[in-house]
Parts: structure tokens; sequence; C-alpha cells
């Protein structure tokens, strides 16, 4: 037999238990930029590649918010153009020469008294928004925390109407309000859409996400269910009553059909409706048309930089995907 040199390893056999727990050899240290078989997590490209893909990223980005804000820049620089390059057949997207006779023209108007159909929107739109936040709220918290039967159906039935196109409602609404002696009132554009299912519905599935503990901690401490529906869910729920209020007011305040049907007076109307008027059989005042579209727009945009922050929180943590 031959016999084994010191320190080698035997070239066949099984491993001994002493052979697997001796301690390897130290193995030398890697060379700088040497290859490995695994890749590290992001290591997949160098800093010019990164700096490419961000530059490429905002290129689309930026693309795409041109395209939404096109739209609204050619408002804004029709409302300053006269009326015969406003209604040009090459239309231009500077004003030659800047004019603000349009605007001048739209809040001077005994005619037309945007002043009166702005406030007529804004007082709609909050006392709309207001109605619905007290419809949707107490409903909604009762199908997501409540258990009780019928609930399932309950909430079935609800859903249902939101595939209901709302046009058909319009002579129902219209026989509904004429009843109720509110044509050419204020109640008749706030009231009917008020109990709308997708308040119930939003506001459902953000109480979804509430944790139940806080409920049961309330209750021990001695709380009722009013109490903990008032000093607890509704604090939290902040974010998404916030959403729903701002999403109620642009619903109301962009709303034109409906006021075209029930408010009949022009000192009524509000401001979608009432800028009809700068619209005749053969005659479109664009320039107009763009001066009240621009002045209808500020309270919307103003209430959503001040309000992003919640409606941001109140979409992501109701689960809804847009």
């Amino acid at each position: 037999m031959t016999a084994v040199r010191s320190g080698s390893t035997p070239a066949s056999g099984p491993r001994t238990h002493e052979d697997r727990t001796a301690p390897r050899a130290p193995q030398p240290p890697r060379r700088a930029g040497e290859r490995t078989g695994a890749r590290r997590p992001g290591a997949a490209g160098g800093p010019a590649a990164r700096r490419l893909r961000r530059s490429l990223l905002h290129l689309v980005l930026g693309v795409v918010a041109a395209l939404y804000l096109s739209p609204l820049l050619y408002m804004l620089t029709t409302s300053l153009k006269t009326r015969g390059e406003a209604g040009a057949t090459e239309p231009r997207w500077t004003p030659d020469p800047f004019t603000l006779d349009a605007y001048r023209h739209v809040l001077g108007s005994t005619d037309s008294p945007v002043m009166q159909w702005f406030l007529n929107s804004l007082l709609a739109a909050t006392a709309h928004a207001a109605l619905v936040l007290a419809t949707a709220t107490p409903a909604a918290y009762a199908l997501a925390r409540m258990d009780f039967r019928g609930r399932g159906v309950i909430f079935a039935g609800v859903v249902a109407t939101l595939f209901v196109p709302p046009v058909i409602l319009l002579v129902p609404n219209f026989l509904i309000v004429n009843e109720l002696a509110w044509v050419d009132t204020l109640p008749a554009i706030v009231v009917p859409a008020a109990a709308g299912a997708f308040g119930v519905f939003f506001l459902r599935q953000f109480f979804l996400t509430l944790p139940g503990e806080l409920e049961e901690a309330a209750e021990i401490d001695g709380c009722n269910r009013w109490q903990i529906f008032v000093r607890v869910v509704l604090p939290l729920a902040r974010p998404a009553l916030v959403t729903l209020a701002l999403l109620s007011f642009l619903t109301n305040w962009n709303d034109f059909l409906w006021p075209l049907y029930v408010l009949l007076s022009p000192e009524s109307l509000t401001l979608p409706a009432g800028l009809a008027n700068f619209q005749g059989a053969n005659n479109i005042r664009y320039d107009l048309l763009m001066a009240g579209a621009v002045i209808a727009s500020v309270p919307v945009l103003l209430l959503y930089v001040v309000a992003q922050r919640w409606v941001i929180e109140g979409v992501s943590r109701s689960g809804l995907k847009g």
C-alpha cells in the first residue's frame, strides 16, 4: 500500500467529520475590478447609463406634461387675443397684440353677469360637497365597520347604481325637483346628486384600511359607537374626507347639463351654464369663452394646490387605482 503523504487530500473516499469541520485555507484577495459570478442588485450599468435612463425618463415625462398643459396654455393665450385673432381660421399660440379686452368685457358685462355666476357656482359646489360628506360618511362607516344582516346585499346595491348612466336620471330628477318647486333655485343643483354611490364606496374602502384595535381600545375606555365614530374614526379619515369633498366640489363646479335644465333665469345660472351664452347660432366669441374658462379654472387649481397632500394620501390609502 502506498502511504498518503502528510498534508495531502485523499483522492477518493468519503469525507470524515474532521474533514468537513477543518478550517479552509484562506483565499487570495480579488483584484480591483475583477468580475464575480453573482451581480449585486443595482450594479448593472455605470453612472453614465443611469444618467441616460434618468434623462430619457425626464424627457418622456416632460412630453406627457406638455401634452396635458397645452390646452390650458392655449386657453390662456386665446383669452389675451383680440376678437378677430381669437376667431381666425389659422390659430396662433402667441397673442398679437396682447390685450385684456376679453376680461374687461366678461367682468363688466350687464347682459352676462359672470361674477354672479361665479358666486352661484361657488355656493352650490360648497353646499354640495358638505352634503355629500354628511350623507356618505355615516353610510360608509356602517357598511365597513358594523356587522348586520344584509350588509353585503346593501353594498352591492349601492355599487350597482354606479353603472347607471347619469343622463337616464335627468327626466326623473327634473320631475321630482319640479314637484318640490325647486326649479330655478339653488337646491335644484345641490340636493339631487348629494346621495350618490361614489362617496359611499370611496369612504368604505378607506374605513376598511383602519385598524380595528383602535375602536376596540376606545370601546374598552367606555366610548359608545357614536363617540368612536366622531372621536376616533373621523380624525383618522381626514385625508379621505378632504379628497371626497374636493372631488364632489369639482363635480358640481364643472356640471353643465343639469344646471342648463333646471336653472332658467340668467341671474341663477352657474358659471359653466352661463358661459354658453357667449355662443350664438352663427357667432361664437372665442375670446370671451376662453376668458370665462380661465376664471372658472382658478378656484379648481387653487384647491388642488392647497389640498394635494390629502388627496394623494386619501386615494392611495383607499385602495383605488387610477
